[in-house]
């Protein structure tokens, strides 16, 4: 199939990008590189662009013969999205919307969007499954319901095949340890620590050890990035006029941040000095997902089960790119 990554120059995107490499699938990567990394995209297959460019989108879509969407471009810190909320709903939804519609001019009608458990917000009972109710807390995951929203008016309208694939935590690298996390600022728990261990930090901050979990940290499901990348393709071979699926990415496993950093020390020999700092609001005690739609309907399951081997494919990533894409 012939396929328009869009954002395939972040973390998520490029890992996907390998994978549909892999399958033999023709692709192009569509990005503004404001947070993805040239290095990232294979040699010849950045198309440097904006969203907002109907003209660019729609001469790309019918010079390559585009069959399918995928759509990484999204901006993704909560923190960022409470402080600045005009940037999210410009880049979040204005932007998703003005290529949906540069889709529709040029005909093409399958859609994969990388949605969020932040559409969620904070569930009364885990695991999380797609019956739970989405009540979003905060611009970014209200921002990526809205498209959720659009896509399904689409399939229905118009005739649209589309997947909005829930992440969980996303995680990892590569197992050969070229690609990676590489995120400014980072705000992923596992760089971070490995930056302790690289010596480009002093000390792990953990906010709040009082949760009602058993070593009193948050508890995530984190789910390897090319397993994310899988459930994608997986999704994109269903897609058919009118489809609308909506699930889960995750493991169905909670680990805590200490198990993290603990999953960190063991691997990297690094004693990691932690400091405890208050809850950050906002912070649910525990996330945990309920992925059995995806891997009954995908035929999908994670390669990647537990933390140890998560955190093994990012060290070897950050410890041959220390600083990242950066030469």
């Amino acid at each position: 199939m012939k396929v328009l990554v869009v954002g395939g120059a972040g973390y998520v995107g490029s890992h996907t990008v390998r994978l549909l490499e892999k399958e033999g699938h023709e692709y192009w990567v569509y990005d503004n590189l404001s947070r993805g990394h040239r290095s990232a995209v294979p040699s010849g297959r950045l198309i440097e662009g904006n969203l907002s460019d109907r003209g660019l989108l729609l001469q790309v879509l019918r010079d390559k013969e585009i069959e399918a969407v995928m759509h990484f471009a999204a901006y993704a810190l909560v923190n960022e999205s409470v402080q600045h909320p005009a940037i999210y709903y410009q880049n979040n939804i204005t932007a998703p919307l003005e290529l949906l519609e540069a889709m529709r001019q040029a005909g093409v009608w399958r859609f994969v969007f990388s949605s969020t458990t932040a559409t969620y917000g904070q569930p009364e009972k885990i695991p999380i499954a797609e019956s739970t109710p989405q009540r979003p807390i905060n611009p970014y995951g209200f921002t990526k319901l809205v498209i959720e929203h659009a896509l399904t008016d689409y399939a229905h309208a118009y005739g649209f095949g589309v997947a909005s694939l829930r992440y969980f935590n996303a995680a990892g690298a590569a197992e050969d340890g070229t690609l990676g996390e590489d995120h400014d600022p980072e705000s992923h728990i596992i760089p971070i620590v490995l930056q302790v261990a690289l010596g480009q930090r002093d000390f792990i901050s953990v906010y709040g050890n009082d949760y009602p979990t058993p070593d009193g940290t948050c508890v995530r499901d984190y789910i390897h990035v090319n397993d994310l990348g899988s459930a994608h393709l997986s999704a994109l071979k269903l897609l058919t006029p009118e489809s609308d699926l909506q699930m889960n990415l995750g493991t169905g496993q909670g680990t805590s941040v200490m198990e993290v950093i603990d999953a960190c020390r063991a691997v990297t020999g690094h004693v990691i000095p932690v400091r405890n700092a208050p809850r950050r609001e906002g912070d649910p005690a525990c996330l945990i997902a309920d992925s059995t739609l995806a891997q009954k309907t995908l035929n999908w399951t994670p390669k990647f089960q537990t933390i140890r081997p998560i955190v093994e494919t990012a060290w070897r990533w950050h410890k041959s790119h220390p600083h990242g894409y950066a030469k």
